[in-house]
C-alpha cells in the first residue's frame, strides 16, 4: 500500500501540486484536472491495487489531495464479518457454545410458558 499526499496551491488561474515527501509535481487550471493528473502519476509510481483519493480544501487558494494505492477496501458491513475471525480459531470455537447455551435458555423459557392454561378458557 502506498500513500501519496500532495499540497495544492492556487496562484492566479493555475493550481500547482507538490508531493509532500516526494518528487511528483503537476499543474492545471482546474482542481478536477489536477486530481486526475495526480492519480495517474501515483499509479505510474505504484500500481499495486485499488485506488482511493481524498480532496480537502483548506482555503480558497490551497488544498490537500491524498491518493492511496493498494490496501484493503471496505464495503458496507464487510468489516464486521472480517473482524470476527481475527481472534483466531479459539475465539470462534468459544463463541459457538455460548450461542448454543443462549438457544437452550430460550427453549426452556418457552416450555415454561406452555402450561396448557389460557386466560380465556
Amino acid at each position: 500500500m502506498a500513500v501519496f499526499t500532495f499540497i495544492l496551491r492556487k496562484s492566479g488561474d493555475e493550481w500547482t501540486a507538490e508531493q509532500y515527501s516526494g518528487d511528483i509535481e503537476e499543474s492545471s487550471p482546474s482542481t478536477f484536472d489536477i486530481q486526475r493528473k495526480l492519480v495517474k502519476a501515483a499509479l505510474a509510481a505504484d500500481s499495486s491495487g485499488a485506488v482511493q483519493s481524498s480532496f480537502s480544501v483548506v482555503s480558497p487558494s490551497s488544498a490537500v489531495f491524498q491518493v492511496v494505492v493498494g490496501g484493503a477496501v471496505f464495503v458496507g458491513g464487510g468489516v464486521a464479518a472480517a473482524a470476527a475471525p481475527a481472534g483466531g480459531a479459539a475465539s470462534a470455537g468459544e463463541a459457538a457454545p455460548a450461542a448454543e447455551k443462549k438457544e437452550e435458555k430460550v427453549e426452556e423459557e418457552e416450555e415454561d410458558d406452555d402450561l396448557g392454561l389460557s386466560l380465556f378458557d
